[in-house]
């Protein structure tokens, strides 16, 4: 799986910045993503923190486990 060139911490403050008034075409222009990125994050991050980011990471379960949280041989 490919490694997000963004954080979480990151992201938010993108999103942030949108909300905060500024075009969602000029957020993208200035770093560099598309606005179809630029929404996905929205319907993943939007209304976050980056305490609840972590906390949500934190307590997902890893893909491996499948989705009961046992390992399938």
């Amino acid at each position: 799986m490919k490694r997000s060139r963004f954080s979480e911490e990151q992201i938010i403050a993108v999103l942030k910045e949108q909300e905060a008034g500024m075009a969602t075409a000029e957020v993208c222009r200035r770093h560099g993503i598309s606005p179809a990125t630029f929404y996905l994050w929205k319907s993943k991050f939007g209304g976050l923190e980056v305490s609840e980011a972590r906390r949500l990471r934190n307590t997902q379960t890893p893909r491996w486990l499948g989705h009961r949280g046992v390992c399938k041989i």
